[in-house]
């Protein structure tokens, strides 16, 4: 959502979360379109502009020229604060608008601890929790994302859900919502129209009834029509090209690179895992359109990183091809390939010396298991000697740290399965013995939290007890070695664990516990457990009767009207199986017949021929003698003020990307474009007089790179002069800052000025991460004064030792408290610079 308030994006953390007007954003007047929506995102900015969907979706849905899809986050806890206090709705990041003034606000639903925030989203623009007590006065509240094929904990807040892949279900449910509005139908008459669309759940045309044990007895069609719902599913994902005009943030996100979806779905069959079952089958996208997008968006982006995304991407037909070819291309202009999802069992040696060419991006292996037979048991088919071969080969070629990631709690685990990870972990990290750094492996666990829709959702989870005294003795046997540990709090599984299972009783319990606090639930420093376990006991809610009873394969479950095309009796044969500990193959060498197949229109898509275009080569080879040095004036005025430092030098890296200039970069383990400022200034300052240098090989005239870059630059940054400065021996210095300071509805003491004025030295304390120190003001301080009576002039000389932030030295002439900075308004006027000779 867009701030336009100096003093509330002075108040809260990471303002750049919240300023809008990203490179690629689309804005559409609302005048001239017939339906509207927000896609809203239940967690912060920078976890939700890293996910896929919301990128596909909002291509495909803004590519309708009657339709307009924009953007909303939940605000953290500090704005959500003063949202209340301001009495603000939530706007979207496009145009500035409430929520409630959309025709559809449709939630991602990731995962089952992103449910508070959904309420807190929907409260701050005065919208009711429930669907029953919406009337047509209201937007149409709908969900999806994997979370949805459990929708039930849920069910009661939403007027739909979509299950399943949403290119074409999102595109129908939006033409079905533009023709209601045409007719003027009212919401129960759409209601209607939208359960004949493939994929879409309404949740009040069903009705759960349960057993005196409390077991789903049944789950009740209201409508004879319409008894189940099948998954929506793209058959081929090639029918739509992933989009390469992505939105470039200025915040950092979680992950911030350009990741480019090359295959949906896997054909693995782990029992554990959800999106494995939920998501078949695989589709692949050919290779030629996967280098074709990668090369379009990386020169509309800028982008630095290439990450190649699917369940397994060591699984992709033509992944070594593929490797190859954009390392080729890019490794010139320093762009990393990575690949995120990598089986073990799939990983080839070679492709490590491609990753390389670049940096070396992190390596994260999963056995999930300590031992061969536990691995055998959720259909893991690599053993301890293939870990301990490719980590290995890893360390070999260069890499310093692997991190492996384990899972306690799985079904049919003891004692010694546990022990097997610390052993696992140790033979791995003698691999590595000799490197430099002190940490060679990461070992991070969790507990298992069992899923609908897999083969092990009939399996009870272990209680919290015994999840930490499980992953007490993995830390404790590791303790001492060269191997950190890292694990989730045992607290956030079992939350997890309920809703992954849960029915419709939990509702009240989520709302209750909303009321209670809970917020960001995901996030381990927001978690609250006592709030949690008071709302169950409020709302009679059993937690172990949700977590740890082993469920009857035949026992109803809350989602047994909602078909992910994977069958029950694939799913108990698989359950069967693991008691057996025995492995079922890879659906790639043949068909398993789970169900999702009918092989008519519904086949893997499998592209073995790669297909792979002629593309140019980037060469990496430069004459040293041909580097050229600018320095760019420039300013950063409005909401790029708000940006950190960081932000606003990768803002400046990206724009010469995309601006297609070739530059200078560092050498070592990490290369960084050589770009340099003259002064780092505080978040919330503005400036029309900064400075920077950029290293380019080759020549290109100053007029040249300043138009090149304007036009690659947010409204609020503008070059106003380039200089060729190639060859000067001379080092430039900031001697002096100068600053307009405007003062917001306080009431400065002239007399205090004077008082600073007259003083030999004017001792403030400095707060910095490391503690706090005393430093001088009097050296810093060339000349103050009053301008206007709002209004201080301030000019700062740059000296050697500590220094101080303008509005930290305002604040102490005139004693002004911390909650009185966000009106303090600081502008840098002027630089003035000196040389020395280097």
């Amino acid at each position: 959502m867009p701030i336009k308030d100096h003093s509330l994006l002075l108040k809260i953390k990471h303002p750049s979360r919240y300023i809008g007007n990203e490179i690629n954003s689309i804005r559409k007047d609302p005048a001239n379109i017939d339906v509207s929506m927000v896609l809203a995102f239940p967690d912060v900015y920078e976890v939700g502009m890293s996910h896929q969907g919301l990128k596909i979706l909002y291509k495909i849905l803004n590519g309708q020229n009657w339709l307009a899809a924009e953007r909303a986050f939940s605000p953290w806890i500090d704005l959500e604060e003063e949202l209340r206090h301001r009495n603000t709705p939530i706007v979207t990041m496009e145009s500035d608008r409430p929520l409630s003034n959309f025709d559809i606000i449709g939630f991602s639903l990731q995962h089952e601890l992103c449910y508070s925030n959904v309420l807190t989203m929907l409260d701050l623009c005065k919208i009711p929790f429930l669907a029953s007590d919406r009337d047509d006065a209201f937007p149409l509240i709908i969900a999806g994302g994997p979370a949805c094929f459990n929708p039930e904990p849920v069910a009661d807040i939403f007027d739909a859900i979509l299950v399943g892949d949403g290119e074409e279900a999102a595109l129908e449910i939006c033409s079905a919502v533009r023709k209601a509005k045409k007719e003027g139908l009212k919401k129960s008459a759409l209601l209607k129209d939208l359960k004949l669309i493939s994929g879409v759940y309404i949740p009040s045309f069903f009705k759960p009834c349960y057993s005196p044990e409390g077991l789903v007895d049944r789950i009740e069609p209201l409508d004879s029509d319409y008894r189940e719902v099948r998954k929506a599913l793209v058959p081929d994902i090639e029918k739509y090209p992933f989009p390469d005009d992505q939105i470039v943030p200025f915040a950092s996100l979680v992950h911030d690179r350009l990741s480019v979806e090359i295959a949906r779905g896997c054909t693995r069959g782990c029992r554990f895992c959800q999106a494995g079952m939920i998501y078949r089958p695989v589709r692949e996208r050919r290779a030629r359109s996967v280098i074709e997008v990668v090369d379009s968006a990386l020169k509309k982006t800028g982008l630095e990183d290439v990450s190649l995304l699917s369940l397994s991407s060591g699984d992709y037909s033509c992944i070594a091809p593929l490797i190859g070819k954009l390392m080729d291309r890019y490794s010139g202009k320093r762009i990393a390939v990575s690949l995120p999802s990598l089986r073990i069992d799939s990983l080839d040696p070679a492709w490590l010396e491609e990753i390389k060419r670049v940096r070396k991006t992190g390596f994260t292996l999963a056995p999930e298991a300590g031992n061969d037979r536990l691995r055998r048991i959720i259909n893991k088919t690599l053993t301890n000697d293939d870990i301990m071969n490719m980590a290995r080969v890893i360390y070999s070629a260069g890499w310093d740290l692997i991190k492996l990631y384990f899972m306690v709690g799985l079904p049919h685990e003891d004692e010694g399965d546990v022990l097997d990870i610390v052993r696992l972990a140790k033979e791995v990290a003698a691999l590595g013995k000799g490197r430099g750094r002190k940490e060679i492996l990461n070992v991070s666990v969790a507990a298992f939290v069992p899923k609908s829709h897999t083969p092990f959702m009939w399996a009870p989870q272990i209680n919290y007890e015994e999840s930490v005294r499980r992953i007490r003795i993995i830390k404790e046997g590791l303790k001492g070695t060269r191997i950190r540990v890292k694990w989730n709090q045992p607290e956030l599984s079992r939350l997890e664990g309920i809703f992954s299972r849960g029915d419709r009783r939990l509702t009240q319990a989520l709302i209750e516990a909303w009321r209670l606090g809970a917020r960001f639930d995901a996030w381990s420093e927001c978690f609250r457990d006592e709030i949690w376990k008071e709302a169950f006991e409020r709302t009679g809610i059993d937690m172990g009767f949700y977590l740890y009873r082993t469920r009857h394969p035949y026992e109803t479950m809350p989602w047994d009207h909602i078909k992910s095309g994977v069958s029950a009796d694939f799913l108990k044969r698989e359950w069967e199986r693991a008691f057996e500990a025995r492995t079922t193959p890879d659906c790639r060498e043949g068909c398993l017949e789970c169900g999702v197949c009918d092989h008519v229109n519904i086949d893997p898509v499998i592209h073995k021929d790669p297909e792979i275009p002629e593309i140019e080569e980037i060469s990496s080879a430069h004459d040293e003698t041909e580097i050229t040095r600018y320095r760019l004036t420039f300013c950063k005025t409005g909401q790029v003020s708000y940006l950190s430092h960081l932000e606003l030098a990768r803002l400046f890296i990206r724009a010469a990307r995309r601006a297609g200039l070739d530059m200078v970069f560092s050498k070592g383990f990490h290369p960084m474009p050589k770009i340099s400022f003259s002064t780092a200034l505080p978040v919330g300052t503005g400036s029309i007089h900064e400075t920077m240098i950029l290293e380019l090989y080759g020549r290109i005239s100053p007029e040249g790179l300043k138009e090149a870059m304007n036009l690659q630059l947010p409204a609020d940054v503008k070059v106003s002069l380039t200089e060729d400065i190639t060859g000067s021996k001379k080092k430039e210095i900031l001697l002096e800052s100068h600053y307009q300071i405007t003062l917001e509805g306080i009431n400065a003491d002239p007399a205090l000025l004077d008082k600073f004025k007259e003083s030999t030295v004017f001792p403030i304390i400095k707060k910095t991460k490391d503690g706090e120190r005393e430093v001088d003001a009097k050296p810093l301080v060339k000349s103050i004064a009053f301008s206007a009576p709002d209004t201080i002039g301030l000019v700062i000389n740059h000296v050697s030792g500590p220094e101080l932030k303008p509005a930290y030295i305002i604040k102490a002439i005139f004693g002004m408290s911390d909650e009185q900075d966000p009106f303090i308004k600081v502008l840098k006027t002027k630089q003035i610079t000196g040389n020395i000779q280097v």
